[in-house]
């Protein structure tokens, strides 16, 4: 049997500034203490709580069967949107 000849492959280096990931998986960046959370999936990043209050307020007009609720992620409470009455 006939021996193959030897094929020499030559990768193309990145440059560095080149990022690995997909664009789609980049993390969010976390601005804010206080996160709105939908069904336990974080949305939002808040800087103050009526801000995040306010927004879940609207979240829960439109859809009042889920959950709606705030993280103080410095104290670790979470907070529960309800509609008012």
């Amino acid at each position: 049997m006939a021996s193959r000849p030897e094929i020499k492959v030559t990768k193309k280096s990145e440059p560095d500034d080149v990022a690995a990931e997909a664009p789609s998986q980049k993390q969010k960046k976390e601005i804010g203490n206080y996160r709105l959370q939908v069904d336990r999936q974080t949305k939002a990043f808040y800087l103050t709580e009526e801000a995040a209050e306010a927004a879940g307020l609207i979240i829960k007009k439109g859809h009042p069967v889920v959950q709606v609720s705030i993280y103080n992620s410095a104290e670790g409470v979470n907070k529960i949107v309800e509609l008012p009455k």
